[in-house]
């Protein structure tokens, strides 16, 4: 049997990041270098751009779409999601800008780790960045300071890696801009998982996202997975999620597509906007859970149990829910930490 022939793809490298030829026709394919911090050498970020071709049609002016996967380099249904996006999106059919990044912290990737191996720097954890900071900062500062310039729509594509698992959702903060809040839950529930989540900006600081939205960008995320494994649920919604995105902005001109014929609601708009609704284990242990992930619970059903396996003659602790509402999140691993969270229950619609 004859193996199909691969296409060739030209990539182009670029040196300096400011300098990215952003307005190149067509579709083109670079890996943008980031010199080492402690050996001669670089740290290579793929960066796909489309500048399409196709005539405007009735909408004359799109606002340009920035689609991130690998922001933490264990977490892989936005990465497939985004390279298939590079091979599949023909700028002959598309409308103003697209720019792709399947690999945003590319070492974390190649590691399959959360953090970089070049830093030990959470990249989603970054922002704004630094230009002369280690390669981590410097990455998320070329994302702040070229890259969210030539949109008006960023995407950070996540899962659970090995974190926690999430049911399946795409995500927002709240934002005090009415009109950019109502933009962006109108943006999430294009990706058509069975739920919106409004989580808290307050769990971390120096987030893709929290960046984008104080520049007015219209944000959304994503958990679409979790662990380390790849879920084609979560990719399908992922991929079909961002062209869905590129439909309703005229970026394509189809319409809108349903991405899963078995749904018949729409996505429902759940929140936990406040740091108590984020429960840590009172001590280490071995997490068992209860319930399955997008559960519904009532205050003090039992989300699951922790085990001390140091004594064997009691029985585990019961962790009981503190509110009622939809079990969104719980800490995968069956080994947990104290103070790590071990859930999440989102209240439904906004607190």
């Amino acid at each position: 049997m004859r193996r199909a022939r691969r296409t060739a793809t030209v990539t182009e490298l670029v040196y300096q990041p400011d300098q990215l030829p952003w307005d190149a026709p067509g579709k083109r394919h670079y890996d943008v270098a980031f010199p080492l911090d402690s050996s001669w050498g670089y740290s290579l970020v793929p960066v796909t751009v489309i500048n399409g071709t196709m005539k405007a049609g009735s909408k004359t002016t799109t606002p340009g779409v920035a689609v991130f996967g690998g922001t933490h380099g264990n977490e892989w249904e936005g990465q497939i999601a985004a390279k298939r996006l590079c091979r599949d999106l023909d700028p002959d059919q598309i409308r103003g800008r697209v720019i792709l990044v399947p690999q945003l912290s590319a070492s974390a990737c190649s590691a399959n780790t959360r953090l970089s191996p070049l830093d030990n720097v959470n990249m989603n954890r970054a922002f704004p960045g630094n230009p002369r900071g280690s390669v981590s900062y410097r990455i998320a500062h070329f994302v702040k300071s070229t890259v969210f310039p030539q949109v008006r729509i960023v995407v950070d594509l996540h899962s659970g890696g090995m974190e926690g698992g999430f049911a399946l959702c795409a995500s927002i903060h709240r934002v005090p801009n009415a009109a950019q809040y109502e933009e962006m839950v109108l943006a999430a529930k294009l990706f058509q998982t069975p739920f919106v989540f409004v989580y808290s900006s307050d769990m971390a600081s120096g987030l893709l996202t929290d960046e984008a939205e104080r520049d007015a960008k219209i944000a959304i995320g994503g958990e679409f997975g979790f662990g380390e494994s790849v879920n084609r649920r979560g990719v399908r919604h992922a991929y079909e999620g961002v062209k869905n995105l590129l439909r309703h902005y005229g970026h394509l001109s189809e319409p809108v597509q349903q991405i899963d014929a078995s749904r018949t609601t729409e996505p429902q708009l759940v929140s936990a906007a406040e740091l108590d609704a984020y429960i840590p284990a009172p001590y280490d242990g071995i997490w068992e859970p209860a319930i399955d992930l997008g559960d519904r619970v009532s205050e003090s059903s039992v989300i699951g149990y922790l085990h001390d396996f140091s004594d064997y003659t009691n029985g585990p602790h019961e962790i009981r829910a503190r509110r009622p509402g939809v079990v969104i999140m719980m800490h995968g691993p069956a080994r947990c930490a104290r103070g790590v969270t071990l859930y999440v229950v989102a209240r439904e619609g906004l607190e």
